[in-house]
C-alpha cells in the first residue's frame, strides 16, 4: 500500500481541525445525526460537540425517498452547506460511494470541504448504495475499495484537509473476517476514523475494536442489526464515536404524526414548543440586533453603535 503524508491543517474548512482535536480526546463522542439546518442547530444547542449529516435522513426529509442512491451529490452538497452554515460545531457528511470513480471521489471530498464539512464518510458499497441495515447490499472488490479510499485520502492531503471516515459494509455480504481485513487496510491507508457497519453482536463489536487500530465508530440504529449499547459500554469496548443516525428523524416523524392526529380530532396539540422558542431558535433576536446597528436614516453604524 502506498505511503501517504499526514494531513496538513485544513485551509478549506477549519472545522476539520476542531474535529481532529475532538478525536484526540479521552471521552466517547456521542453524535446525534441531523438532516437539515434546524436539526443540526438543535444538536448544537443541546450541548453535543459534533453532528453527522445522515444520508438516509436527508433522502427521507428532503425527497421522501429511500436511501438507495436516489439523492444526488448536488442535493447532498446543498443540504450540507445549509447545515454547516447553521452551526459552529464540526459536521461530518455522508459521502456515500463518492458518487463515481476515484476522480469523482476526489471532487466529492473537495466539494464537501468547501461546503464547510469537517469530515466525510466514504464507503465500499456498489453504486447505487443501500442503507446499511437493509437487505440487498453489495460491496466492491478489495482493489476498488482501496482505490476509492485512496482517492479520498489524497484529496484530504492535497488541500481539502477534511477528515475521512472509512466505512465497510462487508460484514453483511462477505462475513466478519473480510470486514475486519478491510477495516485494518483502511486504517493502514490513513483513514481518520474506521466504521464497521452492522456488526451483529457485542462479541463482533469487541473483536472489531480489538483487531482494528485507530478511531472507531459505532452505529446505534434503533431496530437495526447492531445491539444498542450504552455509551459507557461502547467506550469500554474501545469505540470513540457513537452515531445515532435516525433518532432525531424518527422522533420528529413521531411528533408530527401525533400533532396531525390531534388536529384531525379537532384538538390543538399540547406536546410542542411555544412560539417564543421557535423565534429564538431561528434567530429573530439576532436579526433584530443586526438591524439596530444601522441608523434610521440608513447610515451604517460602527460596532459601538456610533456613526463612523
Amino acid at each position: 500500500m502506498a505511503d501517504r503524508p499526514a494531513p496538513s491543517p485544513s485551509v478549506l474548512t477549519p472545522a476539520a481541525d476542531r474535529l481532529r482535536t475532538l478525536l484526540q480526546g479521552p471521552d466517547l463522542l456521542v453524535m446525534p445525526c441531523c438532516f437539515d439546518a434546524l436539526s443540526a442547530r438543535l444538536v448544537e444547542r443541546a450541548g453535543f460537540p459534533l453532528t453527522f449529516m445522515s444520508g438516509f435522513a436527508v433522502a427521507a426529509a428532503r425527497l421522501a425517498l429511500p436511501d438507495t442512491g436516489l439523492i444526488s451529490y448536488a442535493e447532498m452538497l446543498d443540504q450540507g452547506r445549509s447545515i454547516c452554515e447553521a452551526v459552529s460545531i464540526p459536521v461530518i457528511g455522508d459521502g456515500d460511494t463518492g458518487y463515481g470513480n476515484p476522480a469523482n471521489v476526489r471532487r466529492t471530498v473537495f466539494g464537501y470541504a468547501r461546503a464547510g464539512f469537517a469530515g466525510i464518510m466514504i464507503e465500499d458499497q456498489v453504486a447505487p448504495k443501500r442503507c446499511g441495515h437493509t437487505r440487498g447490499k453489495e460491496v466492491v472488490g478489495r482493489d476498488e475499495a482501496l482505490a476509492r479510499l485512496g482517492a479520498a485520502l489524497d484529496a484530504r492531503n492535497e488541500g481539502a484537509g477534511i477528515c475521512v471516515v472509512a466505512r465497510t459494509y462487508a460484514r453483511a455480504t462477505l462475513g466478519l473476517d473480510e470486514a475486519i481485513w478491510r477495516m485494518r487496510a483502511f486504517a493502514e491507508l490513513g483513514a481518520d476514523v474506521v466504521f464497521l457497519e452492522a456488526p451483529r453482536s457485542e462479541a463482533e463489536m469487541a473483536r472489531f475494536c480489538a483487531e482494528v487500530p485507530g478511531v472507531r465508530m459505532a452505529n446505534m440504529l434503533e431496530e437495526g442489526d447492531t445491539p444498542i449499547l450504552p455509551p459507557e459500554r461502547l467506550a469500554a469496548l474501545g469505540y470513540r464515536i457513537a452515531a445515532y443516525p435516525l433518532t432525531l428523524l424518527n422522533s420528529a416523524v413521531y411528533a408530527m404524526q401525533s400533532a396531525l392526529s390531534d388536529l384531525r380530532a379537532g384538538r390543538t396539540p399540547q406536546r410542542r414548543v411555544d412560539f417564543a422558542t421557535i423565534r429564538d431558535l431561528v434567530g429573530f433576536a439576532d436579526y433584530d440586533r443586526t438591524l439596530e446597528r444601522y441608523a434610521a436614516d440608513g447610515q451604517p453604524r460602527g460596532k459601538t453603535g456610533t456613526k463612523p
